[in-house]
Formats: C-alpha cells, structure tokens, sequence
C-alpha cells in the first residue's frame, strides 16, 4: 500500500500551517500498523523531508510532534508493513483525541 498519494499529499497543508489551531486543526490522513495499539495523524506534512506533524496516539504517552513518512514505509514488524485508513476522511483534531478516550 501507498502510504501517501500524490492526491492526499496535495490535501495535507504545509508544516506550520495549523499552527496555534490547537484540536481545531484538520487531520487529514491516519496511520496505523496493525500489530500495535499506536495511530499515526498526520495535520502537517513537508516533502522535502518527508515529515509529517500531527498526534500520535499510543494511549498514556499521546502527543502532538513530527514523524517520518520514510520510516514508516520502512517498518515491517513480522514482515507487516504499515498502513493508512482509506476510509479517514478530514477531521478536526479535537474529534479524533475525543474517538480514543
């Protein structure tokens, strides 16, 4: 699976560009592996480096912060790679933290 379209890349803003939104920023894209409780949300992304801003839920230690879109297309554990929803469609940050409490 492709991690990041062309056509998503085009949707998710540029990195500093939700800034100050708070839960008011727009995810746009959700990263999962199957095997861990962990979700990738991506708000913000940079193509130049490939990275993306956003939340990243692994229950207590959930935190907002940047994360690579090449080391995640590297991850396999167990031979799985990762993977993205196909069906998240763009929602407010403040709606998808309330989705996980």
């Amino acid at each position: 699976m492709k991690l990041l379209t062309k056509a998503l890349e085009a949707k998710i803003p540029a990195l500093f560009s939700q800034d100050g939104k708070g839960d008011e920023a727009i995810v746009y894209a959700k990263f999962f592996h199957c095997l861990s409780g962990k979700y990738w949300y991506a708000t913000e992304y940079d193509p130049e480096n490939r990275e993306f801003f956003g939340w990243v839920y692994s229950g207590q230690d959930s935190e907002l912060g940047y994360f690579s879109l090449t080391e995640m297309e590297e991850t396999r554990v167990r031979g799985v790679p990762m993977e993205r929803d196909l069906h998240f469609d763009p929602t407010p940050l403040g709606e998808v933290k309330a989705s996980h409490a």
